[in-house]
Order: structure tokens, then sequence, then C-alpha cells
């Protein structure tokens, strides 16, 4: 019986679903930025749970998640070239360049430039210029090289193996429901983990605004599990329902998707702005927004990722579980 079913819904488009996206090298940048940040604050909370980092030391680990991060660019640079040469990119060594350079650009750079306000202000939060070039030291000398090794063992790599074949003659794609697009997606998909983890927010933002000390790292490490949990089931349900809608350009969106909760944040920061604090002046406030938009940024590519991934190896499993001729 299971071989005389007609094909309808997800098997009718197994001849694109793998077929690369567009604009595939940033796809793969923000993937191998997301893997860096998933190990970066994965071990950094780990570590925190079991009692080894100090809340009363916030040095410590503000420090251990900049190594983190720099030695994780190993990580990343090969989880990037592996998926470029699946997704059968021409140009590595720009690819990982960018990998290496897209997101510690955008943070230093920011943070470069309100450093110079608070010096301006002479505030004493202002980051020494000796830290500041520590800082570039670790990215040019310790990430930067560790991502184009990884990136060359990871494209020297064989490819993700596809079980279907993708044929030359792209599909077209018939009308699909207005709930499937990315906008209303992004905002529903968003609702679940960030629901999981708003109150570990609150806490969050009162040891970063209100100078207060952070000691819940158990429940922070639950509260990742179910956060990184509920992406991956968002991201695999919601490219399983557009692919039934036979609409195949599920990479970017699975991608984008499942990182919606990162607007919920950027709305928290606004309303814990409003409610919270008492902040006077245009440059607090600036600063604040600004480090805010940050992190929610942070989220997104960390959030995208996982389910990005998930909804890969969904599709990997199912596909490879049917028979098509």
């Amino acid at each position: 019986m299971d071989d005389t079913l007609e094909e309808t819904g997800w098997k009718l488009v197994h001849g694109d679903v793998f077929r690369p996206p567009r604009h595939s090298m940033l796809l793969v940048n923000f993937i191998g930025t997301g893997i860096q940040l998933f190990g970066m604050v994965s071990i950094s909370v780990f570590f925190a749970m079991l009692g080894m980092l100090s809340p009363a030391s916030r040095g410590s680990l503000m420090s251990m998640g900049v190594f983190l991060f720099c030695f994780m660019g190993l990580v990343s640079g090969y989880h990037s070239g592996r998926l470029y040469k699946t997704l059968r990119g021409q140009q590595p060594k720009r690819c990982a360049f960018q990998t290496a350079l897209l997101f510690p650009s955008v943070i230093l750079g920011t943070g470069f430039v309100m450093n110079f306000f608070l010096i301006g202000k002479h505030s004493s939060g202002a980051i020494p210029f000796t830290t500041m070039i520590a800082l570039l030291f670790l990215w040019l000398g310790i990430d930067l090289p560790l991502v184009f090794l990884g990136f060359y063992f990871g494209y020297r790599k064989q490819a993700y193996a596809h079980p279907v074949r993708t044929n030359q003659i792209p599909r077209q794609v018939p009308e699909y429901p207005w709930h499937l697009r990315t906008v209303p997606c992004m905002f529903m998909a968003g609702i679940l983990p960030f629901g999981a983890m708003f109150i570990e927010l609150f806490f969050i933002f009162s040891a970063i605004w209100e100078n207060q000390f952070y000691y819940l790292f158990g429940f922070l490490f639950m509260v990742c599990f179910i956060v990184y949990l509920s992406c991956s089931l968002i991201s695999i349900l919601v490219t399983y329902f557009l692919l039934c809608a036979e609409n195949y350009h599920w990479w970017w969106k699975s991608f984008v998707v499942s990182g919606g909760s990162a607007l919920y944040v950027m709305g928290y920061a606004a309303f814990y702005y409003l409610t919270k604090l008492n902040i006077v002046g245009f440059i607090p406030t600036l600063m604040y927004f600004t480090y805010s938009f940050l992190m929610a940024l942070t989220f997104w590519l960390l959030t995208g990722t996982i389910g990005f991934y998930a909804a890969y190896f969904f599709l990997s499993r199912i596909y490879s579980a049917v028979k098509i001729d």
C-alpha cells in the first residue's frame, strides 16, 4: 500500500528541497557564528552551574565567555566549511573571512563607538584603551586563524549526504497561506521560547542594569535546554507546514523563524526600560538600547542556528525514510 500511495504535500517537492538557497554564503556566516555562540553559552552556563564561576566575580564569567568565543572559532569554521561545501559554494576563502569578521566586527565596532561616548562623559565605566587593544588581538590573533583552520578542515571533509537528488529545473512555488509568511511566523513562533525564559530574563536584566548578583545558574541551565528544545520543535513544525504547502524555500525560513523570540527580547528590553529603570539623558538611553539590540541580535543568531540544524536533520530523516522513484 505504501508504494501505491499518491505523492502529496511534502513528497512533491523532493526534487527541490535540498536546492541551495539564495545568499547561501551569508547563511553559512550566520550559522557559523551561531555555532560559536552555542558553544560559548553552553559551556559557560554549565561550569557556572557547577559552581566553578563565582557570581560575585563578574569579570571571571565575562573573561571566560570571551576566551571561549575565540577558541570556539575552530568548531565554527569546521561547521561553516562543511555546510558551505554542501551548498556547492565556490569561494571558500571569502566565506571563511566573512564568518570570522562579520559578527565580531559588529559587536566590537559598536562597543568601541559607545566607549568613546563614555570617555567623553568621563565615566568610570569606560573601557581602557589597553583593554580594547587586547580584545582586538584576541579577535585577529586567535579567533580569525582558528576559524580559517576549522574552515579548511571542514571544507576538505565530505559534504553532507542528501537522501534525494535535486532536479535541474526549479519547481514553481504555488500560493501559500499568509500565516506561513516570514513575519507572522516569527511573531507566532517566538512566543513559546520567550515564554520559557522571560522570568530568567528579568533576573539577567537586573544583574546587568541594576548592579545585582545573579545566582540562579542551575535554573538558567534548565531554561537554556528548554529554549533550545522549543526552538528546534518550532522550526521543525514550521518547515513541515511549509513543505506541505509545496514551498521548498525552507533554508532561510527555518533560521529566521526559530530566532523570532529575539523580537520579544527587544520588546521586553523596551518594557523593562519604561517600568523598572530611571535612566535620564540621551547617551545613557542610547547605550541601553544599543546594548539591548546587540543582545537580541546575539540571541537571534543562537536560536536561529539551533532551529536550522533541527529542521535540516529532520528533513534528511524523513526524506530518507520514503521511497521516491
